[in-house]
């Protein structure tokens, strides 16, 4: 598997949770009781965010540490 496909999975799945996340809440306010969403499906949303999150930061700091990596290399192969 290509670095490419796994990047493409993990922010497909992050994606895919805060989707899930954001419709559980929308859903929260349309049944019974109406208007108050119940502490499990908050639970839900935090767990979704926790998740994207850390797929995302994980993401942005493994390329930026990358790039610093490649850079150092080609300063130091230039000398």
């Amino acid at each position: 598997m290509t670095k490419d496909r796994k990047d493409t999975i993990a922010v497909v799945s992050a994606v895919a949770m805060l989707t899930v996340g954001t419709g559980l809440c929308v859903a929260g306010f349309c049944v019974p009781p109406l208007g108050e969403i119940h502490s499990t499906v908050l639970a839900v949303l935090g767990e979704a965010l926790v998740y994207a999150g850390s797929i995302f930061g994980i993401k942005l700091y493994f390329d930026n540490r990358l790039r610093a990596l490649d850079e150092d290399i080609r300063r130091r192969t230039a000398q």
